[in-house]
């Protein structure tokens, strides 16, 4: 078998069914997952052992290939045309598995249905702003668009710090460097101290991995920096008692206080299936401010949701009433809006 042409085939696939994903192990058909669902390739061969060994040797150079080897899992990019996809390959019942993301190309926050506030805080000069959720919702995409937007806007030097770095960024009134953990730099938290002798303005981080990492970035977003980051939390209070309970005991007031002082905003995004077919957005946001800094402080953090129910007035952003909306004017099912709340009785309660 030719292995490029096989995987140039199945990414052919992908982006021509508008795909977000592909799955590749030894015994089956490769799968695609299009539109939250799981596709099963059945035109395709299963699999051997030697068919996922060599398609991994077309994404893995020799130096990665010997790393794998030796962690049992690597996380990789790969570039098709004018495609892009951040790759992880690992081992399963001793067998190679590969999963493959198609990384979006850079959209204007306009075209992602997210809120205009989403652009007025990418224009802040400094502070700490997290976009949270599940895997595959979105958070990597927005980052991107807010990075694009001061790219376009502003003269800026950003620096990015990626594992693997998806979307790449032409340079415009901005300059940008974007480094790749593994390549460029040990891991995030030591390329994340050097940038404070960088000259640096804007840190965009891939994912906050450890207390050492939150640590830094906080304090970056204190020093005058605008920090950008993601977490796998489900919502912003959540996301606030996360950051905090990584940390030991006794440096949990500190981080109190830190946090109740640079934080900008949280923004919880999910995509969810849309009625006329792809996917649609639904988000909560939570913005900082005099009240939300008070309820940090004071270990107050269950509080917050009412904040973020009580506070449109001031541009912030209930998911339940966002997922009203979203029925209201036919993008979603109500069957989905139950589907994805964090709250289906306050739901059904504002139905």
């Amino acid at each position: 078998m030719d292995y490029k042409t096989k995987l140039e085939e199945l990414i052919t696939t992908l982006i021509n069914e508008n795909g977000s994903d592909l799955h590749l192990g030894v015994g089956r058909v490769p799968a695609i997952r299009v539109n939250g669902e799981l596709i099963f390739l059945l035109k395709n061969s299963v699999l051997t052992k030697e068919d996922v060994l060599g398609i991994l040797g077309e994404v893995l150079d020799k130096t990665k290939m010997e790393k794998f080897t030796e962690n049992q899992e690597m996380d990789f990019s790969y570039d098709f045309k004018e495609s892009r996809l951040r790759g992880n390959a690992f081992f399963q019942k001793g067998l190679i598995g590969i999963a493959l993301r198609l990384v979006p190309k850079v959209k204007p926050l306009s075209e992602l249905h997210l809120p205009p506030i989403i652009a007025d805080l990418a224009r802040k000069k400094q502070g700490f702003f997290l976009c949270v959720g599940p895997v595959g919702q979105g958070k990597s995409t927005t980052l991107s668009s807010m990075i694009d937007l001061i790219n376009n806007e502003q003269s800026r030097n950003i620096i990015t710090i990626e594992d693997p770095i998806e979307h790449v960024y032409v340079p415009n009134k901005s300059m940008i460097s974007q480094r790749e953990v593994g390549i460029d730099t040990k891991d995030f938290h030591i390329a994340l101290k050097s940038v404070f002798r960088e000259d640096v303005n804007v840190i965009m981080i891939g994912e906050m991995r450890n207390p050492e990492t939150i640590s830094t970035a906080v304090t970056a977003a204190e020093t005058g920096h605008l920090v950008l980051s993601t977490l796998h939390t489900n919502n912003a209070s959540q996301t606030i008692d996360r950051i905090i309970d990584s940390f030991p005991g006794s440096q949990q007031d500190q981080i109190r206080i830190q946090l109740a002082s640079s934080l900008l905003g949280i923004f919880s995004q999910r995509l969810i299936p849309r009625v006329s077919g792809g996917l649609i957005p639904a988000y909560e946001l939570l913005l900082n401010n005099n009240a939300v800094s008070n309820l940090i402080r004071e270990k107050r953090t269950h509080e917050i949701d009412v904040v973020i129910e009580t506070g449109s007035d001031v541009g912030m952003i209930d998911l339940n009433r966002c997922l009203i909306e979203l029925v209201r004017t036919g993008e979603i099912t109500i069957e989905s809006a139950y589907q994805y709340s964090l709250n289906p009785k306050a739901l059904e309660r504002m139905m």
